[in-house]
């Protein structure tokens, strides 16, 4: 890499499932779209076809319409390739497939379990997370071997148990978790503030915001649109369309959607604490008591949100990768369309073409003094030249306390079962989560149900200790 005046070239990413349909091109088209920063990426898949596919893709992202960089792509056969000499390294991974996925978010409906995601907390994120963490072992030795200064970007789910392996695998890594679900809530205080103040036209990030938590489960303790206090406002919304539910834009038809929302699930949360819960519906009704908000899918729909069916996922999936052959064949071009998402602005801030503040996840190392040290945490930090510094965020509030610290416990303890491969430590932490509200007997007949439908993925494991 090398810097020419304001501009940084030859930047190498190294892109940890780069065969992905769908995520894959709104970082193409973030990229193309910044005209400070180029080079090339290179995707590593253990679907080789697929980031051949994204190849082609990527490098026809150079001619769309509206280009301001120039990015090479090329994939390559080994995990070594995509690593050495590279500056950044995304990693986006589906763990398994549907199947694996269909049967976390499914299987625990016979015990009447419902999960509205099932990626990160509940019966179907612990599974998942013994899936995914042993990968991320790999992967940190990998970035450890080949690449250790690069910075680390995870976007995949569970996202605190993947950061907390990379940390955990390589202790001098420099790496974070990115997550959008506090933007969505950013949005959701700009209508109020345009409701309730005839203030029109706000960005999201011109709320400021100080998030606390864990990735999914985030609260704000603060929130200020320039020297306005936000939180009487939203406490005026949160009142007055807790029964009904706050229905603007693409939510009007939440019904309809797999993942929008009426935001009744946030409005509670605000009404009974006092603090603003930072995530979508599906996901806060997650790590709450199984009976508040998922005792049904009857419940889910008076609560106003929708559960994300897995055969949607594989429906979809087919969908994209349809779209994939068009936009190789070229019957499809790509199209600029930015995501929203603040990797590629990361990336710029981390090479000295700018800084900001936003919120990630990183292991605590004081910025919330009363959950664990080394606990990975979502709070805002400060992107500068080459260095992510957490911003001090405070306590959790003691309101939500209990909330957050079971939570925050639960995913330190499978953490560790995980680590020892230890899967009675990991049933523990199984059977103590919220929304496994059967009998210890029969989450035990659950767990092992679950690890059976995912055991070919499950393989460095000792399963007869179940």
């Amino acid at each position: 890499m090398n810097y020419n005046g304001n501009k940084a070239e030859n930047v190498k990413i190294a892109y940890i499932g780069g065969g992905s349909r769908g995520w894959a091109w709104g970082l193409m088209s973030d990229l193309v779209n910044c005209d400070d920063m180029s080079g090339s990426v290179y995707l590593y898949d253990i679907d080789m076809e697929a980031a051949k596919s994204n190849e082609i893709i990527g490098n026809k992202f150079n001619d769309a319409e509206g280009a301001k960089s120039h990015w090479d792509y090329l994939a390559v056969e080994t995990i070594e390739e995509a690593l050495n000499g590279a500056n950044f390294v995304v990693i986006s991974i589906q763990p398994g497939t549907f199947d694996e996925m269909e049967s976390d978010v499914h299987a625990p409906e016979k015990y009447g379990i419902y999960q509205s995601v099932g990626d990160t907390s509940g019966p179907g994120g612990i599974i998942r997370a013994m899936r995914t963490v042993p990968m991320y072992e790999f992967f940190a030795e990998k970035i450890k071997e080949c690449c250790p200064k690069a910075w680390v970007i995870n976007y995949t789910n569970p996202m605190t148990l993947c950061t907390k392996t990379l940390y955990r695998v390589f202790p001098e890594i420099k790496a974070f978790g990115c997550c959008h679900e506090v933007f969505g809530t950013q949005k959701l205080l700009a209508s109020a503030l345009e409701d309730y103040c005839g203030i029109k036209d706000i960005k999201r990030e011109e709320i400021k915001v100080n998030p606390v938590s864990v990735n999914h489960f985030t609260w704000l303790t603060s929130a200020k649109y320039r020297d306005i206090d936000v939180f009487p406002i939203y406490k005026k919304m949160a009142e007055e369309y807790a029964e009904a539910g706050y229905l603007k834009g693409k939510d009007d038809n939440w019904m309809n959607s797999v993942f929008a929302c009426s935001q009744k699930v946030k409005f509670d949360l605000f009404n009974r604490y006092g603090y603003i819960a930072a995530a979508g519906d599906r996901h806060l009704a997650e790590f709450c008591e199984g009976k508040w908000y998922l005792e049904s899918p009857e419940k889910v729909r008076e609560w106003g949100f929708n559960l994300t069916p897995v055969s949607y996922r594989k429906e979809n999936l087919v969908e994209r990768m349809e779209r994939s052959v068009r936009l190789k064949n070229g019957e499809e071009k790509p199209e600029i369309k930015l995501t929203g998402e603040e990797g590629v602005r990361q990336m710029r801030a981390l090479l000295g073409l700018c800084e900001f503040v936003t919120n990630v996840n990183i292991p605590n190392y004081g910025q919330i003094p009363n959950l664990p040290i080394g606990a990975v945490v979502e709070t805002n930090a400060v992107f500068t030249s080459d260095s992510v510094t957490p911003v001090f965020a405070g306590e959790i509030p003691s309101s939500i306390y209990p909330l957050v610290s079971r939570i925050c416990g639960e995913q330190e303890e499978v953490s560790e079962g995980i680590a020892q491969r230890d899967l009675g430590r990991i049933f523990n932490a199984f059977a103590n989560d919220p929304l496994v509200t059967c009998s210890y007997a029969d989450a035990k007949k659950l767990f092992k149900e679950m690890i059976e439908n995912t055991k070919e993925y499950l393989t460095m494991y000792d399963l007869n200790t179940i």
